[in-house]
């Protein structure tokens, strides 16, 4: 049975029990990873990606605001994110998938100059040293935070890695079925294929947690 079959049949019996905005959540969320799971079954990694993505976009994504405070960066939203998911993981399932189960393909994106977001500013600027000098710091912060098994940091850089992709793949940056991307692309499905259900089976654990109001609730007028 997929993960999405397994987490929408858990998300009907308890739904009454959920919060209406953290149920609304996880309904999209759920909505898109079965999309993704039928693209990748397919055999389509770029539509795997991109619905994998908005899955986790509907997970995390806060309300814009009222315009009167600064909204948060992505990067914020995905830090205030992870802090949750590590509060409702009483069983480190996300430290036994990071460090057991993807630690080969996550070392292999973190090395991967074309997901790192200074390459490209660089490629634009002609500043081919200083991306590789940032680059290499970057890699040394990150094998730092694997010795470390620092998981919610990981997950920050995992995820700004993984953003790169998402950008080149949203903003018609890659071309469908390319030969070019296939390595950061598989690698990426592969973590996602993971990570996003059991990010919604974690809200799912931990319903009562702060998950924030989502983008655009349902509204009637």
């Amino acid at each position: 049975m997929d993960r999405h079959t397994q987490l929408k049949a858990r998300q009907r019996e308890e739904r009454e029990a959920y919060p209406v905005d953290m149920g609304l959540r996880v309904h999209r969320a759920l909505s898109w990873l079965g999309r993704a799971e039928a693209e990748r079954a397919r055999g389509d990694d770029d539509g795997a990606f991109i619905f994998y993505w908005i899955a986790f976009n509907a997970a995390y994504a806060g309300e814009i605001g009222d315009g009167a405070e600064e909204p948060p960066s992505t990067r914020q939203e995905f830090r205030q994110f992870f802090t949750s998911l590590l509060i409702a993981d009483t069983k480190s399932a996300i430290y036994d998938a990071i460090w057991t189960r993807f630690s080969n393909s996550i070392r292999v994106l973190l090395n991967n100059p074309y997901v790192f977001a200074p390459f490209w500013k660089a490629h634009w600027t002609g500043d081919s040293e200083g991306w590789k000098r940032a680059f290499r710091k970057n890699v040394d912060m990150a094998h730092k935070t694997l010795a470390q098994q620092d998981t919610q940091r990981l997950l920050e850089v995992i995820f700004d890695r993984l953003y790169v992709l998402r950008n080149q793949m949203m903003h018609g940056g890659a071309t469908w079925n390319s030969s070019v991307n296939r390595d950061q692309l598989r690698d990426g499905v592969a973590i996602l294929g993971w990570l996003i259900p059991l990010f919604i089976e974690l809200m799912m654990d931990a319903p009562n947690l702060d998950w924030k109001r989502p983008f655009y609730p349902v509204v009637e007028i």
